[in-house]
């Protein structure tokens, strides 16, 4: 038995903040069937779990909160989620201690979330079986990114998420192939991150902040024109005119764009 871990309250970010500004999602009903994935949020921090809420909401997920281990045990026994974001330290047990249970019958994608990131932490949840562990206080949009890869890593064979296209460009996210008017192109690993973001949100700009948060979650990246860079390179490969881009748009003062 792990010993029991004391509850301390823990600084929100200021993106976080502007979520707990919205107004919190209802609860929803016991879920039919549906597209959109549902996600278990557990944390003990009220502020935490309305913010997520509202903000996931926001991203087309259903969402179902609990702020103990016994509450979130119970829903999803009730609800069998599609993802849970699990806090490590919550009032009556640990969250280690509740991916264990899960573990034992489910192999349901589970990010751990904690202030705790000693190497140590890190190391013993993922080897009970946790698929990612993200560290308090985060941003929002890296944790959304990490749930959507998790999300992805998950999905059955046969799944075509793994295959997308806009305009000349065609990505594979299995093969981590990529091909322009159907000639295969070399990316390094960030250069296909990058487009995939911008090609899964072809016609909407995509903010600078939202593809660093994304593409470098984790790092300091104290010089903003590593992004330029890629962007230069993307351009290079895809486009017939790099000059004069007609796919990868730059929104000045903004972000970029991507135009089938």
């Amino acid at each position: 038995m792990l010993a029991s871990v004391t509850t301390t309250s823990w600084p929100i970010s200021p993106e976080m903040t502007t979520y707990l500004s919205m107004t919190p999602a209802p609860s929803p009903p016991p879920a039919p069937a549906h597209q959109s994935p549902v996600v278990l949020v557990v944390d003990d921090e009220e502020s935490y779990r309305d913010a997520l809420s509202s903000g996931l909401s926001n991203e087309g997920f259903i969402v179902l909160t609990a702020g103990d281990g016994h509450e979130a045990l119970a829903l999803f026994a009730e609800h069998q989620p599609d993802l849970i974001l699990l806090d490590v330290m919550l009032p009556d047990q640990s969250g280690i201690e509740i991916c264990r249970e899960i573990r034992t019958t489910s192999s349901v994608p589970i990010i751990m979330v904690s202030a705790r990131t000693t190497e140590v932490d890190v190391v013993l949840g993922l080897e009970l079986g946790a698929s990612d562990y993200v560290a308090k206080p985060y941003r929002f949009r890296e944790l959304l990114a990490r749930m959507r890869a998790v999300l992805r890593r998950a999905a059955p064979e046969g799944v075509s998420d793994d295959v997308i296209s806009a305009g000349p460009v065609r990505l594979d996210s299995s093969r981590r192939e990529a091909r322009v008017n159907g000639n295969a192109i070399e990316l390094s690993r960030k250069e296909f991150d990058l487009l995939w973001l911008l090609v899964t949100h072809a016609g909407a700009v995509v903010t600078r902040d939202a593809c660093i948060d994304a593409i470098w979650w984790g790092q300091d990246l104290l010089d903003s024109r590593t992004l330029d860079t890629h962007i230069k390179r993307l351009r290079r490969k895809i486009e017939d005119d790099p000059a004069n881009p007609h796919h990868i748009l730059t929104i000045r003062g903004v972000g970029f764009r991507f135009d089938a």
